[in-house]
């Protein structure tokens, strides 16, 4: 009989799934190419030409420093030109562990043509770094880690569904790791990823933004983590959920999200803040910017 990856109504508690190592290392690709060509979400509207390119160099290099910060190893892949989204290098793969501990790299299914060429280059890269690299065989849409996010020290993964990828899809993601797969529906153009709205700061604590999911989908975030921190509308659009959290102490953030900063403080997490006002341009900011390494 074939298992169900993706459930519904899962009848576990997070302290009965079987663990799995916290990443200790990141991917980052520089924005060597970086710019804002055509309007694939609504951050982009207008923005056409308006990156300034050294100031983006700037930006990216303090976010891999912050992570340096954190203790994190940082490594980078090389850009290609004519990728200008490519420094998203959360979205045209998946990576994880399957349940003998072998490093898995899934690859991606995008939605636009122009971002297609980033999924091979990615996937280049975590074959000569050790991963076996896995395609999929169904034909839905999946866009990475954009919309799929383990749950901090478990084997459950997160899947985001509605404008990137599809919810069918998630079975053959949960196949390819072996692990169950809790789906949440997207309901906002502006939060067109799950990482948009959704951060995973440790195993008990979530940052979320309500807005972009639907009430059976915020039922099943606050049941199924103990501390729910909650960013008003203002707080999400600045990307204040697109936030990357590292071995359940500290969150990198995008600067000016007070409240949310303050309330991961008051619960003992180390915030630092940054800038991605040129990555904003485009849709993304500091989750986006780098890919978990296993």
């Amino acid at each position: 009989m074939a298992v169900q990856h993706v459930l519904t109504s899962p009848q576990f508690t997070i302290e009965n799934l079987p663990p799995m190592p916290l990443p200790a290392a990141a991917l980052m690709c520089p924005p060597d190419w970086f710019d804002v060509v055509d309007v694939k979400n609504p951050y982009m509207v207008g923005q056409q030409g308006h990156v300034d390119v050294a100031l983006a160099r700037r930006q990216w290099a303090d976010v891999k420093s912050a992570f340096e910060l954190a203790g994190v190893e940082v490594r980078t892949d090389n850009p290609v030109p004519g990728c200008e989204d490519m420094v998203f290098c959360a979205n045209p793969i998946f990576t994880g562990l399957d349940r003998v501990g072998q490093r898995l790299c899934l690859l991606s299914h995008m939605r636009y043509a122009s971002r297609q060429r980033e999924v091979e280059a990615h996937g280049n890269w975590f074959r000569a770094n050790g991963y076996k690299v896995v395609s999929l065989q169904a034909p839905e849409l999946f866009e990475g880690e954009g919309d799929a996010l383990w749950h901090p020290g478990r084997r459950l993964i997160w899947g985001g569904y509605g404008f990137r990828s599809s919810r069918d899809v998630y079975e053959s993601v949960g196949e390819v790791f072996d692990a169950p797969v809790l789906t949440l529906e997207l309901q906002t153009e502006q939060f067109y990823h799950l990482d948009t709205c959704l951060c995973l700061v440790d195993e008990q604590t979530a940052l979320v933004y309500p807005g972009a999911l639907t009430g059976e989908g915020m039922d099943l975030i606050r049941r199924m983590f103990l501390n729910v921190i909650e960013a008003d509308e203002p707080e999400a659009l600045s990307m204040a959920c697109n936030a990357a959290s590292f071995f359940g102490r500290f969150v990198v953030i995008q600067r000016g999200s007070g409240r949310v900063s303050r309330e991961l403080s008051d619960l003992g997490f180390e915030v630092i803040e940054v800038e991605t006002s040129e990555f904003m341009k485009s849709g993304g900011s500091v989750f986006c910017m780098k890919m978990y390494l296993f």
